[in-house]
């Protein structure tokens, strides 16, 4: 079985007010991830999912694709040991 991890992924630009959580919980709930999508208060979106890390590699990809709604300029991302702690994928 592959290595579980969490990804915490900063998603910057146009992606606040265009449908980008609930496309980001669309995919990541049709890979098997757990986690949420949130918004911050500087017009980013926190993305942190947790699951087999091919499928959070296949996620982070999506998020880095031309598929996503309104317009990503920049997405860093930063890894971990899965903690566990997560359950279904939210949209906050």
């Amino acid at each position: 079985m592959d290595e579980a991890v969490r990804l915490s992924a900063w998603v910057h630009g146009l992606v606040q007010g265009v449908g980008f959580r609930w496309w980001t919980r669309s995919r990541a709930l049709e890979l098997g991830l757990a986690g949420h999508a949130t918004n911050a208060r500087d017009g980013r979106v926190h993305v942190v999912a947790e699951g087999p890390r091919p499928a959070c590699e296949r996620l982070l990809a999506l998020l880095r694709s031309e598929d996503t709604p309104g317009q990503v300029r920049l997405v860093v991302e930063s890894w971990e040991p899965a903690r566990g702690d997560l359950t279904g994928f939210e949209e906050r």
